[in-house]
């Protein structure tokens, strides 16, 4: 049985598209007849990122000794924190080779937060990623984003999936044409831009799920949106069916695994013209622009029943491929 190690600085009960996307690998492998073994936050002394306590900041005090226990066959770095920073250290110096993948718009994401240059951060994205086999990240539109930003070696489209058996809807929703239903799902924190979704309830009834550092702001400034916080399984996928149309206002994502979940139950999605939503919505399946009212407007004429044939496309089976596919061997 060969085995493949994860490195993240996730922790496995975050709710976040690099969770939901290894959760999802992880079953799949295995029933290919892989062990896949994570080295996370877990396992190591760990805090909270200041402002950012999604963010775990760990403190990987005997990684190599860790890594030379689980003895893998495939290594991949997930993502560019303490726990990526110091497996990359170690396996450059023991000369083993490894693949990363580029979820999250780190430059976006720190500039936001922390007001960190955007060059700085991708000085450090490209040193990061300089000795990668392979780099994955999300769409076309990202593969093409690295390579302006001076990425070099081999990038690859890493498309995203829904798990349409864990995600079911426990029921046909009526729906009310006199005030539409608006739905956001995702972490409510700064990068999101959640503010465009809740301006919109002077409009139309607007249901925010999900929580963050953001919650107690927004639910104080917008007091007619529902805040439900976050939700799983056929709760969740409840929420996607009830809505008209779902808001991604995010103009930091690099894919918006939310988007595919939401056309999945038949939900159109309005979203900005931006990285991202470029590379999922159809046409059949939402609508892009610069003014999200006016998209939210034109998904209304959508019909569902093509919005859930499109979104069949999406599928982690296929994700699960391109990762297969693209593993190097650790050790030559």
């Amino acid at each position: 049985m060969k085995t493949i190690l994860i490195i993240t600085d996730n922790l496995p009960d975050q709710i976040n598209g690099v969770v939901t996307t290894f959760t999802n690998l992880e079953r799949l492998a295995t029933g290919a007849g892989y062990r896949v073994v994570y080295l996370d936050p877990r396992q190591f002394p760990h805090v909270d990122a200041p402002g950012y306590t999604e963010v775990k900041l760990s403190w990987p005090r005997q990684l190599g000794a860790k890594i030379l226990e689980i003895s893998p066959d495939h290594v991949h770095i997930a993502t560019e924190g303490p726990l990526g920073l110091f497996a990359r250290f170690w396996l450059d110096r023991q000369r083993w080779r490894y693949n990363t993948s580029y979820h999250t718009k780190f430059a976006d994401i720190l500039h936001t937060i922390y007001r960190v240059p955007r060059w700085l951060s991708w000085a450090y994205l490209r040193w990061f990623h300089r000795h990668s086999g392979v780099v994955l990240t999300t769409t076309p539109t990202m593969v093409q984003e690295l390579q302006d930003h001076g990425f070099q070696g081999e990038i690859r489209s890493w498309t995203r999936g829904v798990n349409r058996d864990h995600l079911r809807a426990s029921r046909r929703w009526r729906r009310d044409r006199r005030r539409p239903r608006l739905l956001y799902v995702g972490r409510l924190s700064p990068e999101k831009n959640v503010d465009d979704v809740c301006r919109l309830s002077d409009r139309y009834r607007v249901t925010v799920v999900g929580d963050g550092p953001e919650r107690q702001r927004l639910e104080h400034k917008y007091p007619g949106v529902r805040f439900t916080g976050f939700q799983h399984g056929s709760d969740l996928a409840d929420h996607y069916a009830r809505a008209d149309v779902f808001v991604f206002p995010s103009r930091s994502d690099t894919f918006g695994i939310v988007m595919i979940e939401a056309m999945s139950q038949g939900t159109p999605v309005a979203a900005y013209d931006v990285a991202g939503p470029r590379d999922v919505v159809e046409p059949e399946t939402g609508v892009l622009g610069s003014d999200l009212a006016q998209c939210v407007e034109q998904c209304l004429t959508l019909d569902r029943s093509r919005v859930r044939q499109h979104s069949m496309r999406w599928t982690w089976e296929n994700c699960w491929n391109i990762f297969k596919e693209n593993l190097i061997e650790a050790r030559a």
